[in-house]
């Protein structure tokens, strides 16, 4: 009989080797600045967009491509950020109220105001996650301090969820002292292989343009390029 506490580790084992074949991958395919470029090129899609349920599929396209690109990810503490932004939203109600709950008026401006916002906090997080990496560099005194604010922000989303309601102050001085330390970046960044071959090159240009693309798609609906049957 297998212990499930032994079973348990073995699925994380599994799923961990799996997650780090991925960002071999993520790491092998694409420099690090055409992820940025491509970063910045679907970003005004997300922030531009004026419909909700696109905005919402635009989030849930970047997870996807985080979790590609083998980065750490907890669905449950991103689905609380998300619940979290909205409620607070709800507390000042406007707009069509859809129901009550006591005092308490859940109305239609303030639940699609907090989605909105969630989704495209959310959004753009995931995004950072998957065009900004720690390898990063910006020519010039000022590139380095961009690619050093964005090495660190990188970080912080990585070990977000050291942070806890108990000791949140405490938790965030102490993961800042850790980021600012000697040999951070050396300890966090997993080795890079040389991109010296062409073919993966290329193959990592395909793929990001593909990805801006499907950024992009929900604009094709939004001016009527494309129409959704029925």
């Amino acid at each position: 009989m297998v212990c499930p506490a032994k079973g348990a580790l073995k699925r994380m084992k599994h799923f961990n080797q799996f997650r780090l074949r991925r960002q071999a991958a993520y790491q092998k395919l694409f420099s690090a600045r055409a992820l940025c470029l491509a970063g910045f090129l679907i970003m005004p899609a997300l922030l531009f967009n004026p419909l909700i349920i696109f905005r919402i599929a635009q989030f849930l396209f970047f997870w996807f491509l985080a979790w590609l690109s083998g980065k750490k990810n907890n669905p449950l503490v991103t689905l609380l950020i998300i619940l979290g932004i909205v409620v607070f939203n709800l507390i000042v109600p406007y707009g069509r109220v859809l129901f009550s709950l006591g005092p308490f008026r859940i109305t239609l401006g303030a639940l699609s105001a907090g989605i909105q916002r969630a989704v495209t906090l959310e959004g753009l997080i995931m995004l950072s996650r998957v065009s900004i990496r720690q390898d990063l560099k910006i020519p010039g005194g000022l590139g380095e301090l961009i690619g050093e604010s964005f090495r660190m922000f990188t970080l912080i989303t990585e070990k977000k969820q050291r942070i806890t309601r108990k000791n949140f102050i405490g938790d965030i001085d102490n993961l800042m002292i850790e980021l600012s330390g000697e040999g951070e970046e050396a300890a966090e960044a997993a080795p890079l292989p040389a991109m010296d071959k062409k073919p993966r090159r290329i193959a990592g240009f395909i793929i990001l343009a593909a990805a801006v693309l499907l950024a992009w798609l929900p604009w094709g609906f939004i001016f009527g390029i494309f129409r959704i049957p029925g």
